[in-house]
């Protein structure tokens, strides 16, 4: 990929398939990690950037081991395990709460496919809160002990992950594409929205669209005035296509 002083190169990935993607379950903070399939879409993301040229100097991932591996075999894949990795929970998934663990279909089968959809997609709902003290309270994990306690959430809702996420991008990711580096991010499809809300300027009603598909990086170029120039998936666009879809009926009762 060419280089230009005046543009700015940022690539994103999601995650692949994890273990409760392929059950269909909420998965949120859940630490569970990659599937077979989703570390061949991890793979399969790295060599297409490889062949298309790209290349990275710096790297971004959340502490969640999906998207920690999902990086880890993109830059296998390229021959670049040796950039340097900044890890942040401020790029974790969003926190599903009390959800976390439910299959998503059955819960539209009993609360309703609608009810679902705002669960899982509205901008500032947020679904029920976990009891403190539960095993899946990111208060008593050990991954999360370097975090102040009052910083880490019971639930959140997508308005909660980019209140996270987004300052962090702006302090920490920033500065780096506008020095002229370029950044790669591997994180989650929530943690992931909130930015690409903020960079393309979308409504609370647009980003309700959005589908990220799992393992397919999505190139961003910027000018200076941090406008998008271009944005494309990199691989296959049905491939792409059918992983939109995929993404878009995971609340859907059967």
């Amino acid at each position: 990929m060419a280089e230009n002083d005046e543009l700015m190169h940022l690539v994103i990935v999601r995650h692949g398939e994890s273990e409760w993607n392929l059950k269909n379950l909420f998965t949120g903070w859940t630490d569970v990690d990659l599937t077979d399939t989703g570390r061949n879409e991890a793979a399969a993301g790295g060599k297409a950037l490889k062949e298309q040229g790209f290349d990275f100097d710096v790297c971004y991932t959340s502490l969640l081991k999906r998207a920690i591996h999902t990086l880890n075999i993109v830059l296998d894949e390229m021959d670049r395990a040796w950039l340097p990795v900044y890890k942040t929970w401020r790029l974790n998934e969003r926190h599903y709460g009390a959800l976390q663990g439910l299959n998503k279909a059955d819960a539209a089968a009993e609360h309703g496919e609608d009810q679902v959809k705002i669960w899982r997609r509205s901008f500032d709902v947020q679904p029920p809160a976990l009891a403190a003290g539960d095993e899946r309270d990111p208060h008593v994990q050990d991954q999360f002990r370097d975090v102040p306690q009052e910083d880490l959430p019971y639930t959140e809702c997508l308005k909660d992950t980019i209140a996270r996420a987004w300052p962090y991008f702006e302090e920490e990711v920033k500065p780096q594409l506008e020095a002229g580096k370029r950044v790669l991010i591997a994180a989650h499809g929530n943690s992931l929205r909130a930015l690409v809300m903020q960079l393309e300027h979308l409504t609370p009603e647009q980003i309700l669209e959005v589908n990220i598909p799992t393992g397919i990086p999505c190139s961003y170029t910027f000018d200076k005035g941090w406008n998008v120039v271009d944005k494309h998936y990199i691989g296959d666009p049905a491939t792409i296509e059918a992983k939109i879809n995929a993404v878009a009926n995971q609340g859907k009762a059967k």
